[in-house]
């Protein structure tokens, strides 16, 4: 086992002051008062999870990560086909979160290519996006049920009657991640009142996610150099309230070790919903 290690780096935190902070996907009216999250720049050590990678479980960090494809099945490598990642990489994903779950039903609802993209949240597409730099986790205790309503409507009722989780699935496209990897917030280190409802601002609705407060109790872990046969196992959203991770925070961050002229990293992330 290597002796595991750290680096520093800057994470983007939100100020609690009191007031849910929000992010409009439009230009609000002149006299709205602005409350933008990511304004509480925050130098923390983020260790090398290399040495612990087995010890890591969704449901006690809030993330793990795993290989990807089993040795017989064939890697999925057409990522510029969006039609082929739903058709073909979406039942690997499925697999994969049951294998590690034991969930007994997975449906995929969508995915993100994010690439370093202008930082504009406005300007992203529904497939491709900037890398988040910005420490959140996607899901509140109100969204999350409200997400299972939106893309099961007929069955919500029911399927909500039992345990959901929902799970990310991120993993390099084609090469090795060199910059702008993923760090993760233990989920055992945080406070419930360290995670800030962040409401999503657009013409039609209103969303919401959680972004966090600065706490020095929290414990950041990344996998450096992560290769594309590799996934990480994220959970942002759990019903249980027996003590297991339900929320996890997690933010891009700029690797301070990484090479001159590195690759621009290039990954996917898949949003899923297990059922048990």
């Amino acid at each position: 086992m290597t002796t595991a290690t750290s680096v520093r780096a800057t994470l983007n935190y939100t100020v609690d002051n009191g007031r849910p902070p929000d992010y409009y996907f439009y230009e609000p009216d002149p006299g709205v008062a602005l409350n933008p999250p990511g304004t509480d720049l925050r130098e923390v050590a983020i260790h090398d999870g290399w040495a612990e990678a087995d010890r890591f479980s969704a449901d006690r960090e809030g993330f793990e990560i795993h290989p990807f494809v089993e040795s017989q099945t064939t890697p999925f490598d057409h990522f510029d086909d969006d039609a082929a990642i739903k058709s073909r990489f979406y039942a690997q994903v499925i697999a994969y979160v049951q294998r590690h779950t034991g969930a007994r039903r997975v449906e995929v609802f969508d995915h993100t290519i994010r690439k370093r993209l202008p930082a504009d949240l406005k300007a992203q597409t529904e497939v491709q996006r900037p890398a988040v730099l910005l420490v959140h986790s996607d899901y509140t205790v109100a969204s999350g049920p409200q997400r299972v309503r939106d893309i099961l409507p007929a069955e919500a009722d029911a399927l909500l009657q039992r345990r959901v989780a929902f799970y990310n699935v991120w993993k390099p496209l084609y090469r090795r991640v060199e910059e702008l990897p993923l760090a993760m917030c233990d989920a055992r280190t945080h406070a419930p009142e360290d995670m800030l409802r962040m409401e999503l601002k657009y013409r039609e609705r209103t969303g919401e996610i959680y972004v966090m407060r600065w706490n020095p109790a929290h414990r950041w872990v990344y996998f450096p150099q992560m290769e594309a046969d590799q996934a990480l196992l994220l959970k942002t959203y759990d019903s249980a309230t027996d003590g297991r991770a339900r929320f996890m925070g997690h933010s891009a961050f700029e690797d301070p070790t990484t090479p001159p002229g590195a690759p621009k990293r290039e990954s996917i992330e898949v949003r899923t919903m297990a059922f048990f």
